[in-house]
């Protein structure tokens, strides 16, 4: 029995100036962790800028679980949780005010799950600082902890690994595992870790 379909795209075309990306791409992605396959410049990142409304399509349609982003792009963007690991948004903030900022937007946060990403993502010594005191993999580590924290339908990760030590990686494997079959996980990735049970592979590498 195949799952239901959470996540539409629909003959989504995208190019820049100087490159082509996508040509009519469709997807219908379930729930569970969705991996985003692909080498340098094969559109890891513009993929999951599209799906999280933060870049607009030249044609084609985006919904999650029937609101579509060009007629109710606000309800959409509500049920995504993204964040570009690159922004100074969030630097003056507290690590505590950025949870209690993500649980503004997101009424199924999980206040409850807080200290174990914490704990298991290292952060409790940086738990007070503010983000721009943090270094570029701990920053990471806060906006992955709100991730998971924060109940959204729809999880854009772009290059979770990057910046992180070893024991992180493996507690982002894990939770993904664990928490994936509740709502769309993707994040993009080189290769497929052999750690996370993908339910779907996007390989933009084909």
């Amino acid at each position: 029995m195949t799952s239901p379909t959470i996540l539409q795209a629909t003959d989504l075309t995208f190019n820049y100036p100087e490159r082509e990306l996508f040509n009519q791409l469709s997807l219908a992605i379930p729930a569970g962790v969705t991996v985003i396959r692909g080498g340098d410049g094969r559109g890891k990142t513009s993929l999951i800028r599209l799906l999280a409304g933060e870049l607009k399509a030249h044609s084609g349609q985006l919904a999650i679980n029937g609101i579509r982003m060009d007629d109710q792009p606000a309800q959409y963007k509500q049920q995504v949780y993204y964040v570009d690991p690159r922004t100074e948004a969030f630097d003056q903030m507290t690590v505590p005010e950025y949870f209690a900022s993500v649980r503004e937007r997101f009424p199924g946060f999980d206040d409850a799950a807080l200290p174990a990403l914490i704990e298991g993502l290292s952060l409790t010594p940086h738990v007070e600082k503010k983000l721009f005191m943090l270094s570029t993999g701990s920053k990471r580590k806060v906006y992955l902890a709100g991730a998971f924290a924060a109940g959204a339908v729809v999880n854009l990760l772009d290059d979770p690994f990057a910046g992180l030590d070893k024991g992180s990686i493996n507690f982002v494997c894990r939770t993904l595992n664990d928490i994936g079959a509740r709502s769309v996980w993707m994040a993009s990735f080189y290769e497929t870790p052999e750690e996370i049970a993908a339910t779907e592979i996007v390989d933009l590498d084909d």
